[in-house]
């Protein structure tokens, strides 16, 4: 089953995986592709504030990409704790917004000058994001990512994964989980981390059947 559910959602991520080094090798040549941006930044935002950090999953090119294509270079270290913590994600936010603000300030008026300023910022924290990936978990940037972060902090609570007492501590369920996440820790509870993406692999790698989304548990019923 699980083969079979890793299967459907990295199809699913190929076909958003591709945008990315379109974006990137693109924008430099033609740089208004660098607003396709802003549909990440409003999508990841928007979907946050009723369905939690879903974007992330698979909609989003970039996460998309670090699964597909860091997983099999990636030496999968521990990602530091010090990304999950609000403080260090908030000096990253402010720097990046602060960055790019001061781009967008200076080219005012010329949609190539803005559209480049998005296309820098994407290409230095991709790169950011590739080598991080390739010491850590392939998803470590999506730790500090400002628009994950956003998400994040928006979507507590929403969309909680479900933790039976059926649970039987194989860890399984963390394992599998992009965003090096816990869900044993909640047994006959709710997991209402911020950083889950919904992804449902941990669901999907369960074998005591113990996790599920609202939408998986009415289905059961």
């Amino acid at each position: 089953m699980f083969k079979q559910f890793k299967a459907n959602r990295s199809r699913l991520q190929k076909y958003t995986s591709g945008i990315l080094p379109l974006v990137l090798i693109g924008g430099w040549l033609y740089p208004p592709l660098g607003f396709s941006l802003l549909i990440c930044m409003f999508g990841a935002v928007g979907i946050a504030l009723y369905k939690g950090r879903a974007w992330c999953d698979w909609m989003c090119p970039r996460g998309s990409f670090y699964d597909l294509f860091l997983d099999s270079l990636s030496r999968k270290l521990p990602i530091p704790s010090i990304f999950k913590t609000n403080w260090f994600r908030t000096i990253i936010l402010s720097l990046l917004v602060a960055v790019l603000s001061v781009q967008i300030y200076y080219a005012w008026g010329d949609s190539y000058g803005i559209g480049r300023a998005f296309v820098l910022v994407l290409t230095v924290t991709t790169t950011v994001g590739i080598v991080l990936g390739a010491v850590f978990k392939p998803r470590a940037w999506c730790q500090i990512c400002p628009m994950g972060t956003l998400g994040s902090w928006l979507s507590t609570g929403k969309k909680p994964l479900y933790v039976s007492e059926h649970c039987k501590d194989c860890k399984l369920c963390a394992k599998v989980c992009p965003m090096q996440l816990k869900p044993y820790d909640s047994k006959a509870g709710f997991m209402a981390d911020g950083d889950c993406i919904k992804c449902s692999s941990c669901v999907a790698a369960c074998p005591a059947k113990a996790l599920g989304f609202e939408e998986e548990l009415r289905k059961a019923a």
